[in-house]
């Protein structure tokens, strides 16, 4: 077992390790100590334990209430279908810079994102994480298998799928629409 030099650890750290698990003691479960740090640093346990109380104090509201001031945008009845395109635009940017990304989105129409938008997502009610480290993914298949084998799964993945479940394919098929949706570096590298 590798132990890190006491000596190696900075003092702030150790201040800010204790301020973390005394704000936590209130929601502290036996969970919690399941959870073993003795092979991670000072730095990563504070981390993980800052996500923890963000977690906890981080209120449940409506995802259009976590913009400043609130998102709020017109029902899809009242958007022509000429200035549709660019309101879609300018709430898949806003989503985006809150850390939701929108998937599966190539087979469904400008009107129907923008509704799938304001009818499902703005609305929903989710934590809404100060200092959120990753994305939250949408999935707008709306985890439709057929949707999903028709347009977007790989080769491999459809193979998978036959093999596990013994169901027909739906024919492969280009989606209709194509969208060059916001994504961050590292998603952007890979695909």
């Amino acid at each position: 077992m590798t132990r890190i030099p006491f000596a190696c650890i900075g003092v702030d750290d150790l201040i800010q390790n204790a301020e973390l698990r005394t704000e936590l003691e209130p929601y502290l479960d036996e969970s919690v100590f399941r959870v073993h740090f003795r092979h991670r640093s000072i730095r990563i346990e504070n981390e993980f334990l800052a996500g923890m109380l963000d977690w906890e104090m981080s209120p449940v509201e409506p995802i259009a209430r976590w913009f400043e001031p609130e998102l709020k945008t017109l029902p899809p009845e009242r958007l022509t279908d000429d200035n549709l395109p660019a309101v879609l635009e300018e709430v898949v940017q806003r989503l985006f810079e809150k850390k939701i990304i929108l998937d599966f989105t190539n087979h469904l129409s400008d009107r129907d994102l923008y509704t799938l938008i304001y009818r499902d997502i703005l609305p929903l009610r989710e934590k809404n994480l100060q200092h959120r480290n990753g994305y939250m993914h949408w999935d707008c298949s709306c985890g439709d298998d057929d949707l999903w084998l028709r347009y977007y799964a790989s080769d491999d993945e459809r193979n998978e799928y036959v093999c596990s479940t013994g169901d027909v394919l739906p024919p492969k098929e280009i989606p209709p629409y194509y969208r060059d949706m916001p994504r961050p570096f590292e998603l952007s590298r890979t695909g």
